[in-house]
């Protein structure tokens, strides 16, 4: 029970002390995140709003393979990435593997499905009377995609934070395509999983509560967004 209470008082003062190894390990996980829900929402929405749509040919089995990546094993993108990014790779050239950039792909191939798939279920969830009424009023179609996207942009901005909820604690990918490199690679999720082998508890209780701190902002936003839709 000392071991706990110990471990729980050294995280406050670490965290009210804004010690400057958990803070940087913070921000580092941060602005991967960011650039990484950022990047796939440049994709993710535009895919997502064309798919929705368009009708082609094909076009519910590629809804339903978008839904099924939204579960896609963080190992296995690591997996994916470290194949395409290490020395013998296609792309080793690059010098990407165990660097921030690295991280970021993984996320962003993770975040990215969630977007698109969302994004679909927003854009279709719109009532048809959106389209019709905005061509009756002479829009071009760029003015009609805008009144769509306008009409579901409270489901679309869900879909983002869902999308960056996914990678703020990633762990496999992060690891494998990071290394854990302290001041470099290191993130929350994966020191919090070095620290906690390395018997520096409290350290790791620090980040988690920060962690859980970041988690409970993104589900408040989320509550906020849904009940604005409604």
């Amino acid at each position: 029970m000392n071991y706990i209470s110990e471990g729980f008082l050294t995280a406050i003062k670490l965290i009210i002390s804004f010690d400057s190894d958990v803070y940087e390990v913070v921000f580092l996980s941060l602005r991967v995140s960011i650039i990484a829900a950022i990047l796939s929402s440049l994709v993710g929405m535009p895919l997502g709003f064309l798919i929705a749509t368009k009708e082609f040919r094909g076009k519910k089995i590629t809804i339903t393979v978008f839904n099924t990546l939204m579960a896609l094993p963080t190992v296995v993108v690591g997996l994916f990435v470290y194949s395409l990014i290490s020395r013998k790779g296609p792309l080793g050239v690059l010098d990407l593997l165990f660097t921030p950039r690295a991280i970021i792909i993984g996320e962003f191939i993770l975040a990215t499905p969630i977007i698109i798939a969302l994004s679909i279920s927003a854009i279709q969830g719109i009532d048809s009377r959106v389209k019709a009424t905005a061509m009756t009023l002479g829009a071009n179609p760029f003015q009609v995609a805008i009144a769509i996207v306008s009409e579901a942009r409270f489901a679309i901005l869900a879909a983002i934070i869902a999308g960056y909820g996914r990678v703020i604690a990633e762990l496999g990918s992060a690891l494998m395509l990071g290394g854990n490199i302290k001041g470099y690679t290191r993130t929350m999720a994966t020191a919090i999983g070095l620290e906690t082998s390395k018997g520096e508890f409290g350290f790791a209780l620090a980040i988690g509560f920060i962690l859980l701190i970041v988690a409970f902002s993104i589900n408040i936003s989320l509550q906020y967004i849904q009940q604005k839709r409604k």
